[in-house]
């Protein structure tokens, strides 16, 4: 997973892409919530964000 992360992180750098990692930060972000509110009470007023 790191080898991911520096591979992403080489791609932004060498050719200039630094607007990429907001995106992949909010896309984590976003991903990481919905994973951890999966099993609990709160799952149905997340995913009536969505």
């Amino acid at each position: 997973m790191t080898s991911l992360f520096r591979e992403l992180f080489a791609y932004m750098s060498a050719r200039k892409k630094w607007w990429l990692f907001p995106i992949f930060t909010l896309l984590i972000a976003i991903g990481g919530l919905l994973i951890l509110a999966q099993g609990s009470a709160v799952a149905p007023f997340i995913y009536t964000i969505f």
